[in-house]
């Protein structure tokens, strides 16, 4: 095959060797980083595959002008922002890059269980405005705690690998059997719920996981427990968890990402804020990150390099 022949249309920015080794291998690359999705349907005809971001979703309407389409590539862990089963039904391949920023994902878990456990943000503010506070911020000890894992893929792997040498217990729980490994033993959610005194949140979105950490789901822990989530903010309902923290079943949070967020995640503080995004904002257990966990500069050579391997994967077999 003439890989001259295949058009990629690239509509966000991403890290310059992903445009660089596809065209070394042969591969016709265009950008479009401003057009609307109605423009860019327009043309989509013209283009054998499509690397994104989170610039727009691909839906039913997309899919059907694309009619040459043989790939999508997201340059990302997920693939929600796709309507994938009819780009499956299509017969276009679907790509994610998962495994290019599990490791920043897993070290991001990790800072926010060590820094909730030891007041480290709280304690740093109140030295900078002149407070030397010790006894209200004695902290606790990762050695001894069991940590629960939801979620065991390439997310939750690599957060359990770096909890190795803590001296914990490592459970986790997944929907597909065998998962478990050296690093975590697999259980039953209610064997979660009665054993962790850590929760870390590694599921992509899914209709299961839509609205999975509600009121009902946090009172089944059998003690109080840390929570965190650099998952997807849409997985948990954010007035649920405030009220578990007014309560104090949730001894703190760690959040990577909210159920508030848009496509275009800037606009996050624009207009009228939520009350339970109110109390997040303000209280001092709560650490909140701006969807970073995955977004290292590591991270982004290794999400372009998962990608451009994958794409040349699919026609390095058909090639002459």
């Amino acid at each position: 095959m003439n890989l001259a022949n295949i058009k990629i249309l690239h509509i966000d920015s991403n890290h310059p060797l992903l445009w660089e080794q596809l065209e070394q291998a042969g591969f016709q690359n265009e950008a479009d980083f401003t057009s609307s999705k109605q423009e860019i349907e327009a043309k989509i005809e013209n283009y054998h595959g499509i690397v994104i971001r989170s610039r727009f979703k691909i839906d039913k309407t997309f899919l059907d002008k694309a009619t040459n389409l043989q790939f999508i590539a997201r340059v990302g862990a997920g693939l929600e922002s796709i309507n994938c089963d009819y780009a499956i039904a299509k017969g276009i391949h679907l790509i994610a890059a998962p495994e290019g920023n599990a490791n920043a994902v897993g070290e991001h878990a990790i800072g926010m269980i060590l820094s909730l456990f030891n007041n480290l943000n709280k304690a740093n503010n109140e030295v900078k405005s002149g407070q030397w506070k010790r006894e209200a911020n004695r902290g606790h000890e990762l050695e001894g705690k069991t940590v629960g894992i939801i979620g065991y893929g390439n997310m939750g792997k690599s957060f359990a690998k770096k909890l190795r040498g803590f001296d914990v217990t490592v459970l986790c729980y997944d929907i597909l059997p065998n998962k478990g490994d050296a690093n975590a033993t697999q259980v039953s959610l209610e064997e979660l719920h009665e054993r962790a005194d850590v929760l870390s949140l590694h599921t992509p979105w899914t209709p299961e996981t839509d609205k999975m950490i509600n009121a009902d789901f946090i009172n089944q822990f059998k003690k109080p427990f840390w929570f965190i989530n650099t998952a997807r903010g849409n997985s948990v309902v954010t007035a649920d968890l405030v009220e578990g923290l007014k309560s104090g079943k949730i001894l703190g949070a760690g959040l990577d990402v909210l159920e508030y967020e848009k496509l275009s995640f800037e606009t996050l503080f624009e207009g009228e804020k939520p009350a339970a995004f109110e109390y997040l904002l303000h209280a001092e257990n709560v650490l909140l990150t701006p969807h970073i966990a995955g977004w290292t500069f590591e991270s982004h050579q290794k999400l372009a390099q998962t990608i451009v391997d994958k794409i040349c994967k699919i026609y390095i077999n058909k090639k002459d």
